[in-house]
C-alpha cells in the first residue's frame, strides 16, 4: 500500500475537525472545475467555428492547386496531366481560369472574377449543395450558364432567376492593347445565369462561376490557364502528394495544400485559440490559489498528526509527500469533474444547440454556436490543469518541514 497516498486521500474525503477547512478544499476543487470546464467548451467552440470558416473556404481551395511561379497563367501544353491524374490519390483534376471582370445585369454592374470551370468542379468542391436558387448547370446544348454569388447577385440586382435576361460580362481585350475607346478595349459577352450560391460572404461577393469553355472566349485564351485544382481522396496523404507533383513539375510551379493557400487565416485562427487559451489559463492559476489555502490551513489543522508521524519514525520527505498528494488530488479531481462538465455541455450544444447566435437567425450560416471537441485539447487541458495545481500544492508542502520539523530540504 502507498502510505502518502493512503492517508492524503483519508484527509480528502473523511471529515475535517473544522467545517471551514471542507467548505475551503469544496470551494478549491469546484474553482478548477469551473476553470477547467471554461477551457473545454471555449477551445471547442473555437475548434467549432476553425471547422466551420474552413469549409466555407474549401468549396474554392482544393486540396491540391497548381499555378505558375512567374505570370498569371501557364501553358496547357507543358502540364503532363495524364501524370497527375494516374497519381495515387488523385481523385479529381480541374483546371480553372480566374480573371477580374464587369459584370452587368440591367442597368447594375459589379466588378468581380470569373472562375471558369471544368467538369470535375462541382464533386470536388460541393458547390452545388450551396445554391440558393436555380440549379448547378453551366453548360446544357451548346448555351453557357453562369452560378452567380449572392453578394454579387445583390449588388447587380439578380432577385430571381431570369433566363428572358442575360448578364453582360465584360473582361479586358488582350489582343487590342491599350484604346482610348473603352469599347475596344474590353471582350463583352452574354451569359444566362442558371444559379446563386453562398459560401463565404467575401467570396459571395466576389466570383461568378462559368464553364472553363465561356472564359476561355471571353479572355481570348487557347492553351492557357490560370491554375489547376486537384482534389484527393479522404485517405491520401496531402504532403506526400504533394512533394511527387512539385518533383514532376519541377521549380517553374507552385504546388499549394490548403493551408498554404489559406496560411493567413490558418494562423490568425491558430493564434486566436492559443491566445484565449493562455487567457483562460491565467484564470485557472487564480483559482489554485485556493489549493494554496486549502492546504496551508490542513497542514495547520494537522500539525498533531505530523508530529505524531515523526515520532513513529516518518521523515520529511514522507510527510511532505503526503500533502503534496492532498493538493494533487484536489487539482487533478477538479480537472476531471471540470472536463466532464465541460465536455457534457458541448454535448448537449452538439446535440440541441441551445445556445444561438442571434434572435435572428436567418442572418447567419448557421442557428446555433458550432462545437467541435478535439481529444488533443483534452489532453492538452488535463495537463495544463494538472501541471498548475501540483506546483501549487508543492508551495505549502514544501514549508512543512520548515515549520514543523525544523530540517531544511535540499
Amino acid at each position: 500500500m502507498n502510505l502518502p497516498f493512503y492517508i492524503a486521500k483519508r484527509y480528502l474525503i473523511s471529515k475535517k475537525s473544522h467545517n471551514i477547512i471542507n467548505i475551503i478544499s469544496g470551494i478549491s476543487i469546484s474553482g478548477i472545475t469551473i476553470g477547467t470546464a471554461a477551457l473545454i467548451v471555449v477551445l471547442s467552440v473555437f475548434n467549432g467555428f476553425e471547422s466551420l470558416i474552413l469549409s466555407m473556404f474549401n468549396s474554392f481551395n482544393p486540396d491540391i492547386k497548381i499555378s505558375a511561379v512567374k505570370g498569371k497563367t501557364m501553358s496547357l501544353s507543358n502540364i503532363p496531366k495524364e501524370k497527375l491524374q494516374k497519381l495515387d490519390g488523385v481523385l479529381y483534376y480541374n483546371e480553372v481560369i480566374e480573371e477580374s471582370i464587369l459584370v452587368q445585369y440591367k442597368k447594375k454592374q459589379h466588378i468581380g472574377m470569373i472562375k471558369g470551370v471544368s467538369k470535375d468542379f462541382f464533386p470536388m468542391s460541393g458547390l452545388d449543395k450551396k445554391l440558393l436558387k436555380g440549379e448547378a448547370v453551366l453548360k446544357n446544348n451548346g448555351l453557357n450558364f453562369a452560378l452567380v454569388g449572392s453578394g454579387m447577385a445583390h449588388y447587380i440586382d439578380l432577385r430571381n432567376i431570369d433566363i428572358s435576361n442575360a448578364l453582360s460580362i465584360h473582361a479586358p481585350n488582350r489582343k487590342e492593347g491599350y484604346q482610348l475607346s473603352l469599347d475596344n478595349s474590353f471582350n463583352q459577352r452574354k451569359i444566362l445565369a442558371s444559379g446563386k450560391f453562398s459560401v463565404q460572404q467575401e467570396l459571395d461577393e466576389k466570383y461568378i462561376i462559368t464553364s472553363l469553355d465561356f472564359a476561355k472566349d471571353l479572355l481570348d485564351y487557347k492553351d492557357e490557364i490560370t491554375y489547376i485544382e486537384l482534389g484527393l481522396t479522404k485517405d491520401a496523404n496531402v504532403k506526400v502528394i504533394q512533394k511527387r507533383i512539385q518533383k514532376i513539375l519541377g521549380n517553374d510551379y507552385k504546388v499549394k495544400n490548403r493551408f498554404e493557400q489559406q496560411e493567413l487565416l490558418y494562423k490568425i485562427l491558430k493564434s486566436e485559440k492559443w491566445a484565449i487559451f493562455l487567457i483562460l489559463s491565467f484564470i485557472v492559476i487564480i483559482a489554485t490559489f485556493n489549493v494554496i489555502g486549502s492546504l496551508s490551513m490542513l497542514i495547520l489543522d494537522k500539525k498533531k498528526d505530523i508530529k505524531v508521524l515523526e515520532s513513529m519514525g516518518a521523515n520529511q520527505q514522507l510527510i511532505k509527500r503526503i500533502f503534496l498528494i492532498e493538493g494533487s488530488l484536489i487539482s487533478i479531481s477538479g480537472a476531471i469533474f471540470g472536463l466532464i462538465l465541460g465536455s457534457l455541455i458541448c454535448w448537449v450544444q452538439m446535440q440541441f444547440g441551445l445556445i444561438q447566435l442571434g434572435q435572428n437567425t436567418g442572418s447567419f450560416i448557421v442557428n446555433a454556436y458550432p462545437v467541435n471537441i478535439k481529444i488533443t485539447d483534452i489532453i492538452l487541458v488535463f495537463l495544463t490543469v494538472s501541471t498548475i495545481g501540483i506546483a501549487a500544492a508543492w508551495i505549502p508542502a514544501r514549508q512543512i518541514t520548515k515549520r514543523y520539523l525544523n530540517v531544511k530540504l535540499g
